[in-house]
């Protein structure tokens, strides 16, 4: 006798909370959008706005004030995403500079010497930073703004001590500056056009911080210290380890800007650089970056150092004052902060099984 065996009925779908987004949805969940479509409309207002806007020379000064920012951006960027500031970052460009050149003046010893010297010092103060913010407890911004001050003031005061004066001498002559000049300041020409050597720095450096975001282990281990810092620690995330190394690649990327600095111009003022923290901060969370952590990408803070660079200078190329921009880097912030908390609960959501 047959029988007919019957088909096992199939299990029923778990029921699941999750969001189906749409396309649109979906983009709008990305860290950098907000940051694209208003650097879109910012580069078309100053293309009508001032005609000489329009010329290849002034999109490549563009590019180069952009990258100046642009490169501390990529590492207070990466800090930001693990949940934490630094406020020393600005002021410390110029003492890297101001270290290898007063050395080497004083002592007369080669550029390369000097320039290793201030690597490790920078180094050791990005360390100094992450290990008493890590060690102590105390929030990394009031480590950082002590940081901030000691260096101002010793800048200023050993300048002065030193040279008589608040600015260095003329490095032009002391042996090194060439080969330093071209590994730090140099620059070729596009026809007609100058393209700085920190231009392709800037974007070496976002590509490196994008692939290390997102393709390597220390990226998630970033992001995991940047959102949750406990349930990181939990997992078996090394979390000292992490925000340490966080800190002296600002410190790193901050020496090489202050390369750049004295190599282009030869000599540096002592009292420059406050300030510029704002700068990397601002480029950082007008790029997508959440000032709580654990969110934003690298293009996210590149397009935002593009947006500093645009309005700095087309400001500049209008003929406006330009106390301007400091008003338009203020409503930036806040537009920046609002729209990056709308993208973050698009981020949030999950779609339906």
């Amino acid at each position: 006798m047959s029988q007919t065996l019957e088909a096992p009925a199939p299990a029923p779908s778990e029921p699941t909370n999750r969001v189906r987004l749409g396309l649109a949805q979906r983009l709008l969940g990305r860290p950098e959008i907000g940051a694209l479509v208003a650097a879109v409309i910012i580069f078309i207002f100053f293309l009508v706005a001032a005609p000489s806007f329009r010329s290849a020379e002034s999109f490549f000064t563009v590019l180069y004030q952009s990258s100046i920012i642009g490169i501390v951006a990529v590492g207070v960027g990466l800090l930001m995403i693990g949940g934490e500031f630094d406020l020393s970052a600005g002021v410390m460009v110029y003492t890297a500079g101001l270290v290898t050149s007063m050395f080497c003046w004083y002592y007369g010893v080669n550029l390369w010497i000097g320039a290793a010297l201030s690597l490790v010092f920078c180094l050791a103060l990005g360390f100094l930073n992450g290990y008493l913010v890590m060690k102590t407890g105390i929030p990394s911004f009031l480590i950082t703004l002590g940081t901030f001050f000691v260096l101002q003031g010793a800048n200023l005061g050993v300048t002065k001590l030193v040279t008589g004066t608040v600015s260095t001498p003329d490095i032009s002559g002391i042996d090194g500056f060439n080969s330093l000049q071209s590994v730090f300041s140099s620059s070729f020409k596009i026809g007609s056009v100058t393209v700085w050597g920190s231009v392709i720095w800037w974007i070496f450096f976002v590509a490196l911080a994008a692939w290390t975001l997102h393709r390597t282990r220390t990226g998630n281990w970033i992001y995991a210290v940047g959102g949750n810092l406990d349930s990181a620690r939990a997992v078996g995330v090394p979390v000292i380890r992490t925000k340490i190394g966080l800190f002296m690649t600002v410190s790193f990327l901050a020496w090489f800007v202050g390369m750049h600095q004295l190599f282009r111009f030869n000599t540096l003022q002592s009292g420059s650089g406050v300030g510029n923290e704002f700068l990397y901060i601002i480029a950082a969370v007008v790029g997508g970056t959440l000032l709580t952590g654990g969110f934003g990408n690298m293009v996210g803070v590149a397009i935002g150092a593009f947006i500093f660079g645009m309005t700095s200078l087309g400001i500049i190329y209008a003929g406006w004052d330009p106390n301007w921009f400091k008003a338009f880097l203020g409503v930036m912030l806040l537009l920046a902060v609002l729209v990056n908390l709308y993208v973050k609960r698009m981020s949030t959501a999950r779609k339906v099984g």
